[in-house]
This record gives structure tokens, C-alpha cells and sequence, in this order.
């Protein structure tokens, strides 16, 4: 980062024992590649492929903050099911630290892909909103945690809501996914953030959304830009900007969350911002190269 800025480790005394809390969504998927995402008219199409394999963006985030080493836990809702049980034992067996929390049924997605890149994303199941005990619980994790990546879910909306009426805790990082400047739901997430990411799948001009944000309170904005690369802009305005790293893709799901994780594991270490973004193309691609979020689920034998 650019010296005397101070948009990652605010708050933290020693980066290199920093702590990071992961709160949001981990669900058990069924991904099913199509040559082309279906037409909405009745009609018949054969699968190029598909797996059942472990999902979410705060997995994908807790995957990969567990590959680099970094001090992290998972937070997330998981039912007492047949697909809560895939999820524990794909984090299990990835080293994922992991804490759950009672829901009524463990979240599950089907996703239509294609190989270009193309999702729908079909929510078949969905956690039931969290106690207010639970709730509190994540809560004081974040308050003893350096680091809290709080997801866009329904318990990342209680816990940015408690942050905004003035709970303390943890520098906030979160990821806004395809933001479009002007969402409703990301909204609280953006005000309560201390470091933002996003993508450009929704808007033209990725300085101005960033500059937007800003303005919001958040110290650090980030977009990916796909094959493109990535730009980061500070509050202070210093800006960065980055290439994609060469890889022949597999499957597109997850490659934001190992951005993510490998902007932030660089940042704990002291990086400069371009080399923050650096590291995390750099770990983009170990989830495009692998039709898993990362490739240490295929081990679980239960992907």
C-alpha cells in the first residue's frame, strides 16, 4: 500500500498474527454446464457436464484465506441435512476452520454455466433467518477478530445494521459482487465498510462506482475487471491497476472470492496496493483452473 495510507490494517497491532472472521453463505451446489444458458421457452438441452461441489462466497473466501496461510474462520448458517453435512466435510477436509449455526435447512444452489463464463444462479434452498442469539454470536466474533469479511446474505444484513446503529468490532471488508452503484441491498453493506470489492459485470465506468463508494465512508474500493484485470482507488485518491494473470479457465465460479482472499492475505503482509492486487489475480486463478471453488474440495471425496 501506498505508506501512511491505513485502509487494511486499521485497528490491527501485529499483521502478521492478524485474525480474520469470514461471515455468509456456504451452500452445496449442483453446477451443470450448458453450451449456451437456456432459452426462456420450453424446449430440451443436454449438459456438457456437471458436479456437486461446495458453494458460497464466504466458502470460497474461507478456501482460500485457509490456502495462504492465513489466520481465519468461517462463520455461516448450516442445517442439520444431507447437504449441510457435504459442506462440513468439503471444509473439513480444505482446512477450513469453521463455526456453524442452526438453520432449517442448509442453503443450495443450481447453477446453469457455460464455458464462457455465463451463470444462473437458482436458489433451491435458502438458511432461515438467524436467532438473535446466533446473531450476537457472530457479532462478538467480529469484535475479537482484526479483519471481519462480512458477505452480502441475510446475516450480513443484521450484523452491517448493528455496526451502523454503533456496535464496535472489526475493520469491515466486503464484497459487493455486481454492484450497480444504486442497489437497495448492498446499500448498508457500503456504509458500514471499511474496504469495498466489487465487479464491473453492471456498470460502464468502474472509477466512477468506485469513487461513488467512497464517498460512502469506505477507505478502499476494488473492481475486478475479468480477463481485464483489476483497479483499486483509495479515499486519499491514490489509484492502482493491474493485469490478469494467463490461465486457461475451467469454471468461473469463486474466482472473485480468491481475488478477495489473496488481495487480503497481501495486505496483512504489508504489500503495496498494486501488489495487493497482483496477489489476488495471482489467486484467481487457482479457482478458474479447477471446476471446484478450489481444488482442495475435489480431495474431499465428497465433490
Amino acid at each position: 500500500m501506498g505508506r501512511g495510507e491505513r485502509w487494511l490494517t486499521s485497528g490491527v497491532t501485529d499483521s502478521s498474527r492478524a485474525t480474520v472472521v469470514v461471515c455468509g453463505a456456504a451452500s452445496w451446489n449442483h453446477l451443470i454446464t450448458l453450451d449456451r444458458l437456456p432459452e426462456p421457452v420450453p424446449h430440451m438441452q443436454f449438459a456438457l457436464g456437471d458436479v456437486h461441489t461446495l458453494g458460497g462466497t464466504s466458502a470460497g473466501k474461507a478456501l482460500h484465506l485457509a490456502d495462504l496461510g492465513t489466520d481465519s474462520t468461517l462463520h455461516a448458517l448450516v442445517g442439520d441435512d444431507d447437504a449441510g453435512r457435504q459442506v462440513v466435510a468439503a471444509l473439513s477436509s480444505a482446512g477450513v476452520r469453521f463455526q456453524s449455526y442452526p438453520s432449517a435447512q442448509t442453503e443450495r444452489h443450481v447453477n446453469l454455466m457455460t464455458p464462457a463464463g455465463e451463470r444462473v444462479s437458482l436458489y433451491v434452498a435458502t438458511p432461515s433467518e438467524a436467532s438473535d442469539p446466533t446473531v450476537s454470536l457472530m457479532a462478538e466474533a467480529i469484535a475479537a477478530a482484526d479483519i471481519a469479511v462480512v458477505d452480502l446474505s441475510g446475516i450480513g444484513v443484521q450484523l452491517v445494521e448493528r455496526r451502523r446503529s454503533g456496535e464496535v468490532g472489526a475493520p469491515i471488508w466486503t464484497d459487493l459482487h455486481d454492484y450497480d452503484g444504486v442497489s437497495a441491498f448492498q446499500e448498508p453493506f457500503v456504509r458500514a465498510a471499511d474496504v469495498v470489492f466489487m465487479n464491473d459485470d453492471a456498470i460502464d465506468d468502474p472509477w466512477a462506482l468506485m469513487a461513488g463508494c467512497l464517498d460512502r465512508g469506505p477507505r478502499l474500493a476494488v473492481c475486478t475487471l475479468g480477463s481485464r484485470g483489476a483497479v483499486a482507488l483509495t479515499a486519499s485518491g491514490e489509484r492502482a491497476s493491474v493485469p490478469a494473470h494467463p490461465v486457461s479457465v475451467v469454471d468461473t465460479n469463486g474466482a472473485g472470492d480468491a481475488f478477495f482472499a489473496g488481495f487480503l492475505a497481501a495486505s496483512l503482509a504489508g504489500a503495496s496496493l498494486e501488489a495487493c492486487l497482483d496477489a489476488g489475480a495471482r489467486q484467481a486463478v487457482v479457482a478458474l483452473s479447477s471446476e471446484h471453488l478450489h481444488p482442495a474440495v475435489a480431495t474431499s471425496g465428497r465433490a
